[in-house]
């Protein structure tokens, strides 16, 4: 453990979100407006590059893995998670409850407004409403998080760079100071964005949870009872995040995971399942012919505004994401290849995605095409949480499968804010090594702060769509700070394994713990200059 903190990051970073949430309280139509403004005019002006920045991304990532480089390996030990825990945290990680809500409803905003330029409140509509919900959670929002995490690992593992933070990795690849002006402009970005995507999720998922549980017990819902839950939920990750990874959030993750599969199991069996499979298998076919069109539509003819809304929305929502994502990806992977971290990021990621809105998407359908519940007309009226709710009362043992809900939501949100606030203390620690980890107690004050942020968001009544907005707009400076890691680190890559063949990669491992006839010139000669 370190104990070393990095005061002047916390004042500043906590300042501004305490600048903004205060603005929010005392102009809160103003700021909503403003964000909004800034928000349309970026999507407008970034939305092409964003697009690109993110299919191109996916074939970048996809050279890596088949080329040399991507035998690589993360460290000289061997992987310290097994595979269905290790994928299990980048999951929890980097969905969280958000995951359970978006999967209920989401596909029913595309039937109104449809992508691709298909008629609204069609049979085409309902047809591609699913894929599209798993297009916008599936290989491009992982590849997103892998194109942060990736850097990371080679940062920390391979050239043995101190600091698991944006500013250390940027520092490295372009030699600006690390504590300098820019370098903290980085970091206290990061910390900026990660209270506003978070603090959305618990804004979304704690009153929907609050619902479910007052449906089974009978209550009416309350701030009282959102205060209560908050709580709880923050005493399991807090407890979690203090007794570290390899005891707290691996442990979490992994229930968490196996819940959401028996969730799913139990749905397929006592409801529509033949309706299920056909659906999610159909959408998944949908989803990959369409890909290249989806990845790419922006609409220029039709101008109905969905990929601007949507697709490109979503990229700089998951951008948002990608940096404390990617700081707890590349933690969590030590002893992995390149190949290995890839695939799994990707593949693992998006499979347990398609599997879960597979399932629930095509529940909620349906019900809809059923009449059992008009999911479309409910979400008109805003009435999300009612409609998630009477979805689950039509089925069999329906009090089962709330309780089940609404403890999937609480653990995914709990191992969520763990990895939030692990990688937040991590930032705020210089210099921290491979074999370190933050104190507990600085784990423990971020654990704090997370839970009261929202909570605060949530008592005053701020638009907590303002701050995610806020923290949205931030995404177009963070693609600028991505394309320089991932440019720095190709470079690292040409520049230590470019000479080598496939096979000598293959059995190197650490420039510390290898002959020294295997050593690459161009690692040996930067070690001769630190020296």
């Amino acid at each position: 453990m370190t104990k070393k903190i990095d005061k002047l990051l916390i004042t500043l970073s906590m300042s501004l979100v305490l600048l903004v949430v205060g603005f929010l309280y005392f102009k809160p139509e103003e700021s909503q407006r403003v964000a909004n403004k800034i928000f349309g005019s970026m999507t407008d002006w970034f939305g092409s590059g964003t697009l690109l920045f993110t299919f191109l991304g996916i074939a970048l990532l996809a050279y890596v893995a088949i080329s040399k480089f991507g035998k690589i390996r993360l460290g000289n030990s061997v992987p310290e998670y097994t595979n269905f825990k290790w994928v299990s945290m980048m999951i929890a990680c980097g969905l969280g409850s958000a995951t359970v809500y978006w999967a209920f409803i989401e596909w029913a905003y595309y039937i109104g407004t449809p992508g691709l330029g298909i008629e609204p409140n069609s049979q085409r509509a309902f047809e591609m409403a699913l894929p599209y919900n798993m297009f916008h959670w599936g290989i491009s929002a992982w590849t997103l998080y892998a194109l942060v995490g990736l850097p990371i690992c080679y940062h920390f593992y391979i050239r043995k760079n101190k600091g698991l933070s944006l500013s250390a990795i940027v520092s490295a690849i372009t030699g600006i100071k690390q504590k300098g002006i820019i370098g903290r402009i980085v970091d206290i970005m990061f910390i900026f964005i990660c209270f506003g995507g978070l603090s959305i999720t618990l804004g979304v998922s704690v009153p929907l949870v609050s619902s479910v549980l007052s449906s089974v017990l009978g209550l009416t819902p309350s701030f009282k009872m959102n205060l209560i839950l908050i709580l709880l939920i923050s005493v399991v990750y807090s407890l979690s995040s203090y007794i570290g990874l390899q005891k707290g959030m691996a442990r979490i993750s992994d229930w968490t995971t196996k819940l959401a599969i028996l969730f799913c199991i139990g749905i397929i069996i006592v409801g529509p399942g033949l309706f299920i499979i056909a659906n999610s298998t159909n959408a998944l076919g949908q989803m990959l012919q369409n890909f290249i069109q989806m990845s790419l539509f922006t609409d220029p003819i039709g101008k109905t505004g969905f990929p601007q809304s949507w697709t490109i929305f979503y990229w700089l929502y998951w951008i948002t994401y990608a940096p404390f994502t990617g700081i707890f990806i590349a933690k969590v992977s030590k002893g992995r290849t390149i190949r290995s971290v890839i695939l799994n990021t990707l593949v693992s990621g998006s499979i347990g995605c398609f599997f879960f809105f597979g399932v629930i998407g095509s529940l909620s359908i349906d019900r809809q095409l059923s009449g059992a519940v008009d999911m479309v007309g409910m979400l008109a009226a805003g009435n999300d949480n009612a409609a998630i709710i009477e979805v689950l009362q039509t089925l069999p043992f329906s009090s089962i499968f709330m309780i089940l809900f609404a403890l999937v939501s609480v653990l995914f949100l709990a191992s969520t804010l763990d990895g939030a606030a692990f990688t937040m203390a991590s930032t705020a620690t210089p210099g921290l090594r491979e074999n370190e980890e933050p104190h507990p107690m600085h784990r423990l004050f971020w654990c704090v702060m997370l839970a009261i942020v929202p909570l605060t968001m949530i008592f005053i009544g701020a638009d907590l769509n303002t701050i995610k907005t806020s923290a949205i707009i931030t995404g177009v400076p963070v693609i600028l700070i991505m394309l320089v890691m991932i440019f720095g680190w190709m470079r690292w890559m040409v520049k230590d394994f470019g000479d080598m063949s496939a096979e000598n990669i293959a059995n190197f491992h650490t420039r510390t713990n290898v002959d020294a006839s295997e050593v690459p010139v161009a690692i040996e000669e930067e070690v001769d200059e630190k020296e």
